[in-house]
C-alpha cells in the first residue's frame, strides 16, 4: 500500500488517473474505500484522483495524538506538498467536510475548488457524551459488530450488504484515540462566523434524508461563493448511495464552478 510520512505520521494514500488534481477525504469512522472503488473510476479519465486516510483511521498509522480537525487539515496540505501539488481541489465527506471548511478558511490559497459532501455543520455537532460512551461500549462488545450491521441495515436506503459490512469493519478499526478525540473535535468545531472569509468556489452536496441536510443548507447560505446540490432519497452516505450521479455533479462543478442566483444576476448587470 502506498504511504507518505506526513507531519511525522505514516498516512495511506493512493491515486488514479491524470489531470487536474482532486484530494478525497473520508468521514469520522470511514476510510478511502468508496473514493477509490466507486468515485475515482468514474472520474479518472479526466482528473488525478488522490485518496487518503487520516491519522488513526483506514490504513494509516495510529499515532497517540493529533486527532482533530485543524491537524487533519494540516495533514491534507502536507500530503499535497509531498505529492508536488501547489494547488488542488478538495472533496471531504462528513467530518472530512469539516476539514474542508478548515482548509478553505486557513489554507484557501492552496485550493482551486472545495466540495463538501454531507459535511458536519460549520458550527460543529452536538457531541453528546452518552452517544460517545454508547459507541465505545458497542465497539468493545463481543456482539458489537453484528449489532452495528443490523443498525445500519435498518437505516439503509441504497447501500448493499457488502457496503454496510465494509463500513462497519472500517468503523471498528479506527483507533480509540481517533474515535474519542475526533468526536470531541467535531463538538468543539465552530467556524460559522468565519464562513464569509471562505471565498474558494464551494459546492455543498447533501442528502435530503440526512439529519445534517438542514444545517448544510443553512451553511450554504452563509458562503460568499457557494452553490448547493441536494439528492432526494439519499442519506448521509451520498457517494456510496449514488456514485454515478455523484460523479456527474462533481464533474459539472469542476467544469462550470459556482452557478447560483447571484452569479446569474451578475450576467445581466455586469
Amino acid at each position: 500500500m502506498p504511504k507518505q510520512i506526513i507531519n511525522g505520521v505514516e498516512l495511506f494514500y493512493d491515486e488514479r488517473g491524470a489531470g487536474e488534481p482532486i484530494i478525497f477525504h473520508h468521514g469520522y469512522t470511514g476510510a478511502h474505500d468508496v473514493w477509490l472503488d466507486e468515485i475515482a473510476p468514474r472520474l479518472q479519465h479526466k482528473y488525478r484522483c488522490i485518496v487518503m486516510d487520516c491519522r488513526g483511521a483506514g490504513d494509516s498509522e495510529h499515532p497517540a495524538e493529533g486527532h482533530n480537525i485543524p491537524q487533519y487539515a494540516r495533514d491534507v496540505v502536507a500530503m499535497a506538498d509531498a505529492l508536488g501539488l501547489e494547488k488542488f481541489t478538495y472533496v471531504g465527506h462528513s467530518m472530512g467536510g469539516g476539514v474542508g471548511y478548515q482548509l478553505g478558511i486557513e489554507h484557501g490559497a492552496r485550493l482551486n475548488k472545495l466540495i463538501l459532501v454531507a459535511p458536519i455543520p460549520a458550527g460543529g455537532i452536538h457531541a453528546d457524551p452518552k452517544v460517545l460512551e454508547s459507541g465505545m461500549a458497542l465497539r468493545a462488545a463481543p456482539t458489537g459488530r453484528d449489532t452495528m450491521i443490523q443498525q445500519r441495515q435498518l437505516l439503509r436506503l441504497r447501500a448493499s450488504d457488502a457496503d454496510i459490512i465494509l463500513g462497519v469493519d472500517r468503523a471498528r478499526s479506527v483507533s480509540d484515540k481517533h474515535y474519542v478525540d475526533s468526536w470531541h473535535s467535531m463538538g468543539e468545531f465552530n467556524v460559522t462566523d468565519r464562513l464569509p472569509e471562505l471565498t474558494t468556489p464551494t459546492l455543498i452536496i447533501a442528502g435530503a434524508a440526512d439529519g445534517l441536510c438542514v444545517a448544510n443548507v443553512n451553511d450554504w447560505q452563509l458562503l460568499p461563493n457557494g452553490t448547493l446540490h441536494v439528492f432526494s432519497r439519499v442519506g448521509h452516505g451520498v457517494p456510496r448511495d449514488v456514485p454515478d450521479e455523484f460523479a456527474v455533479v462533481v464533474d459539472d462543478f469542476m467544469e462550470h464552478g459556482v452557478i447560483n442566483a447571484r452569479t446569474l444576476l451578475a450576467r445581466l448587470t455586469g
